[in-house]
């Protein structure tokens, strides 16, 4: 029974670690490693369940070392689809995040880019403007006082601090445009910001769009607000 428990534990974790990088190479489909997903908590329950029978039918044959890897490798199977959950409950289904609600900035150079992503490139609309002044109430339109080539130049360097990929920076309009890709599951999400002149002061907008899935779990806000903190560190300087 030890060997099966660790066996088990090891398929779990195995099951949901997995699934990110063997979609983000190719390998299988987002759809196969959700369902990998699902595998993994049963197995990792499986798991637990079987350790508790080993405890209690053959308590001779365990060993603290395998025991407390078992539950180790159970617990991230269990814990981090859950998680995963229990964050998409706690933010609305949408993807497409702005600071300017009624003129959103427009992808112009990443457009081509976006053109066989599930995701159109163009705003979701009053909908999702309606659900994003509900959950994120505190991403507005910036003011800033620098001239528009400066903050284009602190907007350039601070997507390269935070390690995006540059596509487009042009100071005359006032647009930088720059992809991220997520570390575990490599989703490339799209970024645009905006710089315009109003009386002494330039007005800066950020949109963050996902190229796939409808619900981004709160990501393109959280990339937002890191955007703004990078680019005002920068500022600093």
């Amino acid at each position: 029974m030890k060997i099966l428990v660790s066996l088990t534990s090891l398929i779990a974790f195995l099951l949901v670690v997995l699934a990110g990088p063997l979609y983000k190479f190719g390998i299988i489909e987002l759809g196969t490693a959700f369902t990998g997903f699902k595998f993994g908590v049963y197995a990792g329950i499986a798991a637990l369940v079987l350790l508790a029978l080993q405890f209690l039918l053959r308590r001779k044959t365990v060993t603290l070392g395998s025991a407390i890897m078992a539950v180790v490798l159970s617990a991230i199977a269990i814990a981090m689809p859950l998680s995963m959950m229990s964050k998409a409950k706690s933010v609305p289904p949408i993807h497409d995040i702005s600071t300017d609600l009624v003129n959103p900035p427009e992808f112009i150079t990443i457009a081509p880019l976006r053109a066989d992503a599930p995701n159109p490139v163009e705003y979701d609309g009053i909908e999702t403007a309606e659900q994003q002044r509900t959950a994120y109430p505190e991403l507005r339109t910036l003011s800033y006082p620098q001239p528009k080539a400066e903050l284009v130049a602190a907007v350039e360097q601070a997507v390269k601090n935070l390690g995006w990929e540059l596509v487009n920076a042009d100071a005359s309009k006032g647009s930088v445009e720059a992809t991220d890709t997520t570390m575990w599951f490599g989703f490339k999400d799209d970024v645009v910001v905006r710089v315009n002149d109003e009386g002494s002061e330039r007005l800066v907008d950020i949109r963050s769009k996902s190229r796939i899935g409808g619900s981004d779990l709160g990501k393109n806000a959280e990339r937002i607000h890191t955007l703004i903190e990078e680019l005002n560190a920068v500022l600093a300087k």
